[in-house]
């Protein structure tokens, strides 16, 4: 097809404004509905589709199945179009929402990013390929340029080129990320994103993909014996789990839901880490403190000499300069909520989450709440939130250790 130009119209209705991206099929436009009156993103296929009926009809088929599914990490079809060019060919594009954020691959760029975020990351892609491997949907190009960092967490770009479990494959993707299954013409299948999520998780460990190999022809002559790579420097938990999912055979890699429950648990047990250190840090506290009390009340026995009183104005200066020594029911519910409500970890949990927890955060520590412990109802709702999907394990941890704050401020009151 010709190069599209800023000012270019598909369909008497996109403007086209500038190009945001460029992969080795697509090209993905800033663009303006002019009939809607919004800014919106359009994808544009390179290739011309005028000389193959077989592949408009497969383009046609992918895009309908990417407008069924919907997920709040994946980005939503809003329409699907195929138009003619100047220079006479058919040209298929994808109208998406226009989303603020930073592509996962330029945050690689500045180096591998620390294990608990990418992580959770990864958790978040995990449920999204869960969803639509549930439908039968394979995504087939799970890459860190498919990736949007938003202030509402990771998104899931590129569903346009997805196909059906059973389809047969084609060349479409990005080759480092390629299962090696697929040089061998296998169907489409659930464990391809694995693989895919695999080297994007060892990418953001270590801030290169597991093998040097960039084009399909180095990817094709390449022949992997030795077992997958381990990434360095993460719980074994997480290295053992990342290189399952890069192994060579699909039926050796965990499904999207078993690497859902592996980041899960090894996420919770990185914060439950957080409390016990926290917590040995408040035992070794009263430990000084308890040698402090017990060396005043050995000088007391000595008579003690006599000492010159503080001035008044001494006296203020040492208060005014002391610190907060205890945290109060108003600074700690008012961190829960700033918990609930900050980009990381809680950024995207529903509008409609966020308020019901407010409500119930009012009510828990109001005068007349109920009897029993005043977060207990609170905390139920959490976990109620968490199988349910709607609140990540990385906002629940924090919450909690915010309500921990909170009981024991009212405790002290």
């Amino acid at each position: 097809m010709s190069r599209l130009e800023p000012g270019d119209v598909l369909a008497r209705r996109y403007l086209l404004l500038d190009p945001l991206a460029r992969g080795g099929m697509s090209v993905i436009w800033r663009a303006f509905d002019q009939s809607l009156h919004r800014m919106i993103a359009v994808k544009v296929l390179t290739a011309s589709l005028h000389t193959d009926h077989g592949e408009r009809v497969s383009v046609r088929s992918e895009a309908r199945a990417a407008a069924k599914f919907i997920h709040p990490d994946s980005i939503e079809i809003y329409d699907y179009g195929e138009t003619v060019t100047t220079s006479g060919g058919v040209a298929a594009y994808v109208v998406m929402p226009l989303l603020d954020g930073t592509p996962l691959a330029e945050r690689i760029e500045r180096g591998p990013l620390p294990w608990t975020e990418a992580a959770g990351i990864a958790l978040r892609l995990a449920r999204v390929l869960m969803a639509g491997h549930a439908l039968g949907l394979i995504h087939r190009d799970v890459t860190a340029e498919n990736v949007l960092l938003t202030a509402g967490g990771p998104k899931l770009l590129d569903y346009g080129i997805a196909a059906w479990a059973g389809d047969p494959d084609d060349d479409r993707g990005t080759p480092p990320y390629v299962a090696p299954e697929r040089l061998r013409g296998a169907p489409t299948h659930p464990a391809v994103d694995v693989y895919a999520l695999g080297v994007l998780l060892f990418t953001m460990f270590t801030g290169r993909t597991p093998y040097p190999e960039t084009t399909w022809e180095e990817i094709e002559a390449a022949r992997r014996t030795d077992p997958p790579p381990r990434p360095p420097g993460v719980p074994h938990a997480v290295a053992t789990l990342c290189q399952r999912c890069l192994a060579h055979q699909p039926e050796e890699r965990p499904t999207a839901a078993e690497i859902v429950a592996a980041l899960t648990s090894a996420l919770g047990t990185a914060r439950l880490g957080q409390h016990v250190r926290r917590g040995l840090t408040v035992a070794g506290s009263a430990a000084v403190a308890l040698s402090v009390l017990l060396w005043f009340q050995q000088t007391e026995l000595k008579p003690p000499e006599k000492a010159a009183e503080p001035s008044p104005s001494a006296t203020a200066r040492l208060v005014e300069s002391s610190p907060a020594a205890v945290t109060t029911v108003e600074e700690a519910v008012t961190g829960f909520r700033t918990v609930l409500e900050a980009k990381t970890p809680c950024g995207a949990t529903d509008a409609d989450v966020v308020l019901d927890l407010k409500q119930v955060l009012y009510d828990s520590v109001a005068p007349h709440g109920p009897s029993e412990s005043k977060t207990d109802h609170l905390r139920r709702k959490l976990s109620d939130r968490l199988r349910e999907g709607r609140l990540s394990p990385a906002c629940l941890s924090e919450l909690q250790a915010r309500l921990d704050d909170i009981d024991s401020a009212l405790q002290r009151d």
